[in-house]
């Protein structure tokens, strides 16, 4: 857990360390505030933040004049200069919107429409011809290209936000869940479950899963937030070749998602999916072997030549909708200033787009602080985040072996499958959050992310984590308390 000196005295008090509550919190940084982050989970981006497509959407599928179709596009529009400042891998490569029947033609065409009323650029509706250049072997009668739409890593992106927003003072208090707000002369007293007392003048709810639920601690009943469940499939980076372009099936009305779609990711990778299935809880990421099943057969109707015999592992995400499953569908997002609750900024049901939205979102929320406090910039504020933006081997020859010269940990290969050295891991160990949850070295490193998931590399990781950094075997979690990895030794080390 990181605690600055400020103590727990904040002008600004986040709660939720997702992508938009990181994205505020480092927009916030710009200015002379006391500026802190309130996260349930033991490190920043564990719930729908990491857990996503890492599409960066142009602004077609949403209704002109709502929130969700002008922060897509300004959030998009946004993000390239953005990810040059955080050293985080970005690739516009555009997607086709494909439709596989006659009846689905004219979706395209309103998308493309409403698409252009949002201020999107370059959509081209595409024939058969067009689409083969695009994306040699795609399946559909016509498609709809958007060419900003992008792929970034999600997960990577909502660490180095956060990295920053530390970078310049903000206070990042992890494993802490609010329980309790307590509204003041002053502003807000926020209690948490781990029994830690937090005093601000203005008090903003990003919360995501749990937004509903933090709006009732503030008195406010207004909105319930109904879990909605996708799961996916992670196909090898070797078939990463297959897809240039994104391409998801045209979408029906009334559905939670955007229907399953072939995404490849800024590091090589394949992901299949999402499902959409309402759940009871927020935090069920189970997959299901029915889900894989339909997945494997909607990837390849929409890309024949894919194989699917290269699945290294599934995962699921779950997004905050606000619509309950009888009525399905997108609705806009909430995001104001409450003037019954005055100093209460409160964000409901930022589901997709929210990654691409999140920049946008983080200047609006600002504005909406700069009616509650004075806000001074700051002009010591350092938008690039320190580290690199490639990992070693993607470094080229000469610039590896000088690395090598100056620490050999350079040149000691850990994970194979992605090619990540020992110094790699340690620097991950070494976070500037003060992570040391397993989830959180795969996520600065890539370690266990390859084919072999761990296999090889997990035991030189524990031995690392062990010898030179003094780790038990009860320090060892997946992501959160009780997420143990091991319960103690079957021979002890002597």
């Amino acid at each position: 857990m990181v605690e600055a000196a400020l103590g727990s005295q904040f002008d600004c008090l986040v709660i939720g360390a997702g992508v938009v509550g990181n994205a505020i919190a480092r927009e916030l940084s710009r200015f002379r505030l006391r500026v802190g982050v309130v996260e349930k989970e033991l490190d920043v981006g564990m719930g729908t933040s990491a857990r996503n497509s890492g599409v960066l959407h142009s602004g077609i599928h949403y209704t002109p004049g709502t929130l969700r179709a002008e922060l897509n596009v300004e959030g998009n529009s946004m993000m390239e200069e953005l990810c040059r400042q955080l050293k985080v891998k970005i690739d516009y490569i555009g997607k086709l919107t494909v439709a596989g029947h006659e009846e689905e033609i004219p979706t395209l065409y309103r998308l493309k429409e409403q698409g252009e009323a949002n201020g999107v650029p370059g959509l081209e509706i595409l024939k058969p011809e067009g689409m083969e250049k695009l994306q040699p072997g795609v399946n559909g009668l016509m498609a709809l290209y958007s060419p900003s739409t992008g792929i970034i890593c999600p997960y990577t992106f909502t660490i180095a936000l956060a990295e920053n927003a530390h970078q310049n003072g903000v206070s990042f208090f992890l494993g802490q869940e609010v329980t309790g707000i307590q509204k003041t002369e002053s502003g807000f007293l926020v209690s948490t479950r781990q029994e830690k007392r937090f005093s601000t003048k203005v008090l903003i709810n990003s919360a995501g899963l749990y937004s509903d639920r933090i709006a009732r601690l503030a008195g406010i009943n207004d909105y319930k937030i109904y879990p909605c469940r996708g799961e996916y499939l992670v196909l090898d980076k070797r078939l990463g070749h297959h897809l240039s372009t994104l391409v998801y099936p045209a979408p029906h009305k009334g559905k939670a998602g955007l229907g399953i779609h072939l995404t490849k990711t800024v590091d090589g990778n394949i992901l299949v999916g999402p499902s959409n299935e309402y759940i009871d809880s927020p935090e069920n990421w189970a997959t299901t072997g029915h889900i894989m099943e339909k997945l494997r057969e909607e990837g390849e109707g929409l890309l024949p030549s894919l194989t699917t015999s290269d699945i290294i592992r599934s995962f699921a995400g779950v997004r905050p909708k606000q619509n309950p499953p009888e009525i399905g569908g997108f609705k806009d997002f909430v995001i104001e200033a409450r003037e019954d609750v005055r100093g209460f900024i409160n964000l409901v049901g930022i589901e997709s787009p929210g990654l691409t939205c999140s920049p946008a979102i983080a200047t609006m929320v600002r504005d909406m602080v700069a009616d509650l406090l004075p806000m001074e910039k700051r002009e010591d504020f350092q938008p690039e985040r320190s580290g690199r933006a490639k990992y070693f081997h993607e470094l080229p020859a000469e610039e590896r072996a000088d690395l090598i010269g100056q620490d050999k940990d350079w040149g000691e290969v850990i994970c194979r499958c992605e090619h990540i050295t020992k110094k790699e891991l340690i620097e991950a160990i070494q976070n500037p959050l003060g992570v040391r949850s397993i989830s959180g070295l795969k996520f600065r490193a890539r370690v266990m992310m390859g084919r072999c998931q761990g296999g090889f590399c997990l035991p030189r990781i524990v031995e690392i984590l062990e010898k030179e950094f003094g780790y038990r075997p009860e320090d060892f979690f997946s992501y959160k308390e009780g997420s143990n990895f091991f319960t103690g030794y079957v021979r002890q080390p002597g």
